[in-house]
């Protein structure tokens, strides 16, 4: 026969197991930022922000930490990885590098390579893949193919994979379900960042003047819209391989940088699955002061009974 004692010992336990299992579940999985953000390589820049403007702060630790604490809906600072990619002479086969841990994993950020523009995509390149999804994405894919290819080489043979191969990280956050998100700070209206390469196909003094009526004739096409496109970012997460990332989409980021009034208006985000960070639990001082609430509740109970 089950006695009262054993049957308020049961009840008092179920209490206990009860409490902790909500506590359990009351506490979400870890959603997180970059930790311990570690630059390697030194060309590059810190930007600083004061919610309105951006502008060059020293490329100290706290800074660079600091740049990093946006989302999408308040990008902040940002961090430029190869920040000499358009100045003459600039080496574009180096590597400047982000790193840091996301949920214990990690993860390294980097400025793309020539090579990397080059590498092999199906039968074409990352190259051409990423600038026909430029103008597909931006409404231009009813070019002729003719069209599409010289933009292209006018493009690569003047200074186009360089603009966009320096990428601004401004954020690297991941949320409980695994998913990366990275916020690259860029221009709103990316039409300049194209038709420069244009303008300096046009003052090559060797392009003959058929070839120039032809430029022209797409720079007038291309300056009368907005396009969208980010800076590149290579991406290594958790020991596996890189991964090139990128977007066509951009929202506005409510800054803009203060020296030449253009850049970081643009917050593109770009994501990845990653894996599943690990669940907060209890601290065990929680799981203990449970238990002593309930023995405190059976003596209660069992001193109650003696009094009756």
């Amino acid at each position: 026969m089950v006695t009262k004692s054993f049957q308020t010992l049961m009840m008092g336990f179920s209490a206990i197991a009860l409490a902790g299992t909500a506590a359990i579940a009351a506490t979400p999985a870890t959603a997180g930022t970059l930790a311990n953000p570690v630059v390697s390589g030194s060309d590059y820049l810190t930007y600083g922000s004061d919610g309105t403007n951006t502008f060059l702060v020293p490329n100290t630790s706290a800074n660079v930490q600091s740049a990093l604490t946006g989302d999408s809906s308040n990008p902040t600072g940002n961090v430029e990885l190869f920040a000499s990619s358009e100045q003459p002479g600039a080496n574009f086969n180096q590597v400047t590098s982000l790193s840091g841990t996301l949920g214990g994993k990690g993860i390294t950020l980097s400025n793309l390579t020539l090579s990397d523009w080059l590498s092999p995509v199906g039968s074409s390149t990352f190259g051409q893949v990423w600038f026909n999804a430029a103008l597909n994405n931006n409404g231009l894919g009813g070019l002729s193919n003719d069209i599409k290819g010289f933009a292209f080489n006018v493009f690569k043979n003047y200074g186009g994979f360089q603009r966009f191969s320096d990428p601004n990280i401004s954020y690297v956050n991941q949320d409980s379900s695994g998913l990366v998100r990275i916020g690259l700070a860029g221009h709103f209206n990316a039409t300049s960042l194209i038709t420069k390469s244009i303008d300096g196909f046009l003052n090559d003094s060797s392009v003959p003047n058929n070839a120039k009526f032809l430029a022209n004739n797409l720079k007038s096409q291309l300056s009368g819209r907005t396009i969208q496109a980010s800076e590149v970012v290579k991406v290594a997460y958790n020991g596996g391989p890189s991964q090139l990332l990128y977007s066509f989409n951009a929202t506005q980021s409510g800054l803009v940088e203060r020296g030449d009034r253009l850049s970081h208006t643009g917050n593109y985000e770009v994501t990845f699955q990653g894996d599943v960070p690990p669940q907060d639990v209890p601290e065990p001082s929680l799981l203990l002061g449970l238990v002593g609430l309930g023995g405190a509740f059976l003596l209660k109970r069992q001193g109650g009974q003696g009094a009756a």
